[in-house]
């Protein structure tokens, strides 16, 4: 049972940012700073990717801890004692089935994912900009 009432968990939900989060906002400054340059919010691509080096052909998400499932085997049994279970365990199984529906459709068209946990960005931008350049020359490797 959740302990809001409809209105008040609409209005909740209403408030989380799909786009231009803190933790995206972060890597792409860095990525700027760095001369990257990337589009935001490609639509034009499955899954709609957070940053997209086409250059490279490199797609970037920076997933939230919560609701893409990170240590979801930790934290399923958690959820089924919390309230509205059945709703929350359903949404993030999803929201998983889906990110990985959308890496294999990226994938067969030759783009390489990279995902990013949000944690991982706020406590290590540096060694998450590490991954990307470090992909980035493994591209131009393989175009040489």
């Amino acid at each position: 049972m959740d302990n809001l009432t409809p209105q008040q968990r609409k209005k909740n939900m209403r408030h989380i940012k799909a786009k231009d989060t803190n933790i995206e906002i972060l890597l792409r400054r860095e990525l700027w700073h760095r001369g990257y340059r990337y589009r935001k919010n490609y639509n034009e691509l499955a899954g709609k990717p957070d940053i997209v080096l086409t250059k490279y052909k490199i797609v970037i998400f920076c997933d939230g801890e919560f609701f893409h499932g990170k240590d979801w085997k930790v934290l399923k049994p958690k959820l089924e004692h919390s309230n509205n279970s059945e709703y929350w365990i359903s949404k993030i199984s999803r929201n998983i089935k889906h990110d990985n529906d959308v890496n294999k459709a990226l994938l067969c068209c030759g783009w390489t994912v990279i995902r990013f946990w949000g944690d991982n960005i706020k406590n290590d931008l540096a060694g998450c900009i590490k991954v990307i350049e470090e992909t980035i020359y493994d591209m131009k490797m393989l175009s040489d």
